[in-house]
C-alpha cells in the first residue's frame, strides 16, 4: 500500500464541503454526499450535476455563479446531511429554513457590514481620514470580527466536529492531488489545508470588498459630489457583492493554478492561515466518510453509465468491492464476500460487477453477514445454509457443516442402493437379488443437517431414516428432510432404533480424538464439540458400530462409514475382527487419503 507521495501528482476540479456528521464533494459532473449514520454505516447519496451553460465559462460571472450555487447546495446538503444524522430528531418546515436562513442573512449582514460601518463612522468623528483609508479600516475591522466569529464558534463541540470534517475533506483531495493512493492511512498523513478551501475565498471576498467598496465609494463621491447617507451606500455595497464575489473566485482560482514559489506562498498565506481555525484534524473514520464521497463523485466523473442513487441506496459492485477489501486485509477468503453478496441480494456471481442497486435492507444484511463472518463464524454458518452433493439444505451452529469428503460417503451409499456398486466385492449374491423386489431401506446415523439422508432420498427411491442424539440437531435436520419424506429420530445411535432392520447404514460419526480438540481450526472450533469429538482414540463410536451395527442390517447390507485420515486401517481391523461381515474395504479421497469404510454384512 502507497504511503508516499508520488512523483506524479495529479490535477483536480473537485471541491469540497463540510456536512453534519458527514461530507459533500463536488465533480466535475456529480455531487456525492457520504453521511455517517447512527448505526455507524455511511450512506451516500450521488446526483448527476445539471449544466450550468455558456454563463458559466465566462470570467466573474461564473464567479458569481459558484457562489450562489454553493450558497443553495451548500444549505440544502446540509439539510439533508441533518436529516440522516439524526433521523430521530424534528427537522425544520420549509418555512422555519427560509426563516432562519433571512435571519442568518440578516445578522451577517449587521455583523461584517452593518457594524464595521459604524465602528469607521465613530473613528472618523474623532479624526479625519479620507475615503480609502476609511476603507481600509472598515475592512480591517471586518476581517478582525470575522477571525473572532470563527474562534468563538470553533469552541463549539458541533461545529468543531463539522470543522473536523471540512480537514477530513481538505486530506482526501490533497491525498489525490499529490499522487496517492487514496487510503484513510494516506489521507491522514495530508495537510487539512488546501489552496481552493471556501475559508480562503471569504478571507479574499473582505480584501477585495475594500478595493472595490473604495472605488465605489469614490465613484459614488465623484459623481454626485458627496457622500451620501450610509444607508444609501449600504444599499450599493450589497449590490457590489456579487462583482465581489465574481472577483474573489477568480482570484482564487488563479493563485489556485499556478505552481507553489515564494511570491505566490505569500498570497496564499492568510487565507491558509485562517483554515487553522476551520478546519482541525479527523479522526479516521470522519476521513473513511470523505473517501466515500470523494470516490463516489469520481466514479460519475469517470464513468457516464454510474447510477445516480439516493440516500439508503447502494451500488452492488461498489458494497462488494469494499467487502473483499476488509476480507482481505482480514485474512478471509475475499470469494467469501461474493456468496454473502448473492445470499443477500439473491444475485448471481456474475452480476456482482454491475452497477446495479440495491436497498438498504440488503445492505444491512450483507453488512451482518459480513460482521459475522469477520468475527470467525464459518460462512455456512454466516449463510444459514449448506450446499452437499448439489442439495441446498439449512446449516445451523448445532450441526456439523457437511464437507466435501462427505459426498463420497454419500455417492458410495447411492451407487449401492441403485445397486451400482458401493463395494467392489459386494458379496450379496442371490440374497441382494430378493431384496430388489421390494423397497430398500436406508439408515443416516448420527445424521447432524441430514446431508447424507437427503442426498440418498433425491437419488434413490429407497425408504430413508435419519438418527442423531442431538435434540438440536434433530430439529435442524427435521427441516431439512421430513419434506422430502425421511422419518428423523432422536436417537444416540441405535438407542431408539430396536427392531429396526437396513439395506444400508451410512455414518459419519465424531471421530477427532479428545486431545486434538484445542488444535483445530478457530473456525472448525465453532461448530458442535459433541459432533467432532470421538474420544481419546478418535475410535468409540467406531466400537458402538462394530459391537452393534450388524444387528440393524439385513443380511447382504453394508456398513459405510466415514473416518479421519489416519483411522481407516484401525476402523476396518475393528469390524474386521467382528467375523460378521464378509468384506471390508477402504477407499480414498481426491486426495488419496483413506477416508471410506465399507463393510457388507454376511
Amino acid at each position: 500500500m502507497k504511503n508516499k507521495k508520488n512523483s506524479a501528482t495529479r490535477v483536480s476540479r473537485v471541491g469540497g464541503q463540510a456536512l453534519i456528521e458527514g461530507v459533500m464533494m463536488q465533480g466535475v459532473t456529480a455531487t456525492a454526499m457520504s453521511v455517517r449514520a447512527p448505526d455507524g454505516k455511511i450512506v451516500t447519496e450521488v446526483k448527476r450535476r445539471k449544466p450550468l451553460g455558456v454563463w458559466a465559462k465566462i470570467p466573474v460571472i461564473r464567479g458569481v455563479i459558484a457562489f450562489v450555487m454553493s450558497l443553495v447546495t451548500g444549505v440544502q446538503c446540509i439539510m439533508k446531511s441533518s436529516r440522516q444524522a439524526f433521523p430521530d430528531e424534528e427537522q425544520p418546515s420549509a418555512a422555519a429554513t427560509v426563516v432562519s436562513g433571512v435571519l442568518g442573512v440578516v445578522i451577517a449582514v449587521a455583523l461584517f457590514m452593518l457594524l464595521p460601518g459604524w465602528i469607521a463612522d465613530i473613528l472618523a468623528q474623532f479624526v479625519s481620514i479620507n475615503i480609502l483609508v476609511r476603507s481600509l479600516i472598515e475592512g480591517g475591522i471586518r476581517i478582525a470580527l470575522f477571525i473572532v466569529y470563527l474562534a468563538l464558534v470553533a469552541k463549539m463541540k458541533d461545529i468543531r466536529r463539522t470543522f473536523m470534517y471540512h480537514g477530513a475533506e481538505h486530506r482526501t483531495i490533497n491525498c489525490y492531488e499529490h499522487g496517492m493512493e487514496v487510503t484513510v492511512k494516506n489521507v491522514q498523513s495530508c495537510s487539512t489545508r488546501h489552496n481552493r478551501c471556501g475559508t480562503t475565498f471569504l478571507f479574499f471576498v473582505m480584501i477585495m470588498s475594500i478595493l472595490v467598496f473604495s472605488l465605489v465609494t469614490w465613484i459614488v463621491q465623484l459623481i454626485v459630489g458627496y457622500v451620501p447617507d450610509k444607508w444609501i451606500m449600504m444599499c450599493i455595497r450589497l449590490l457590489c457583492l456579487p462583482l465581489v464575489a465574481g472577483l474573489s473566485y477568480e482570484l482564487l482560482r488563479f493563485l489556485a493554478m499556478l505552481p507553489d514559489n515564494a511570491f505566490v506562498n505569500i498570497l496564499r498565506a492568510p487565507g491558509l492561515a485562517l483554515q487553522r481555525l476551520t478546519t482541525k484534524p479527523p479522526e479516521d473514520d470522519m476521513a473513511e466518510v470523505a473517501i466515500t464521497a470523494f470516490n463516489a463523485a469520481m466514479n460519475m466523473d469517470e464513468n457516464p453509465a454510474y447510477p445516480e442513487r439516493e440516500f439508503g441506496e447502494y451500488v452492488v459492485k461498489e458494497v462488494r468491492d469494499s467487502l473483499r477489501e476488509r476480507f482481505k486485509a482480514a485474512g478471509v477468503d475475499e470469494a467469501d464476500a461474493d456468496w454473502i453478496v448473492c445470499s443477500c441480494t439473491s444475485l448471481k456471481r456474475s452480476q456482482l460487477s454491475e452497477l446495479r442497486i440495491i436497498e438498504k435492507q440488503s445492505y444491512d444484511s450483507i453488512c451482518e453477514c459480513a460482521d459475522k463472518r469477520l468475527s470467525g463464524m464459518p460462512l455456512d454458518y454466516v449463510l444459514g445454509k449448506s450446499n452437499f452433493y448439489g442439495i441446498e439444505l439449512e446449516v445451523t451452529p448445532d450441526v456439523l457443516i457437511p464437507r466435501p469428503e462427505t459426498e463420497l460417503l454419500a455417492e458410495r451409499a447411492i451407487m449401492f442402493l441403485k445397486g451400482d456398486g458401493g463395494n467392489s466385492d459386494s458379496g450379496r449374491g442371490k440374497t441382494q437379488n430378493a431384496a430388489e423386489k421390494r423397497r430398500k431401506r436406508a439408515l443416516d446415523l448420527c445424521c447432524g443437517s441430514g446431508c447424507i439422508a437427503a442426498a440418498i432420498k433425491e437419488n434413490t427411491d429407497a425408504e430413508v431414516v435419519a438418527a442423531d442424539k442431538s435434540r438440536q440437531a434433530v430439529a435442524v435436520a427435521k427441516r431439512n428432510l421430513s419434506f422430502r419424506g425421511v422419518k428423523v429420530v432422536e436417537s444416540d445411535m441405535f438407542e431408539a432404533l430396536e427392531g429396526e432392520k437396513f439395506d444400508l447404514i451410512a455414518c459419519n460419526p465424531p471421530y477427532i480424538r479428545s486431545g486434538d480438540m484445542a488444535a483445530l481450526q478457530s473456525e472448525v472450533r465453532r461448530e458442535p464439540a459433541e459432533a467432532l469429538d470421538g474420544g481419546a482414540d478418535g475410535l468409540d463410536f467406531y466400537r458402538i458400530l462394530a459391537s452393534q451395527a450388524d444387528g440393524y442390517l439385513l443380511p447382504g447390507g453394508a456398513l459405510m462409514a466415514e473416518t479421519a485420515f489416519d483411522e481407516a486401517d484401525d476402523v476396518v481391523a475393528m469390524l474386521a475382527a467382528t467375523g460378521k461381515y464378509s468384506s471390508v474395504n477402504k477407499y480414498s479421497d481426491l486426495e488419496g487419503h483413506d477416508r471410506i469404510v465399507v463393510a457388507i454384512k454376511k
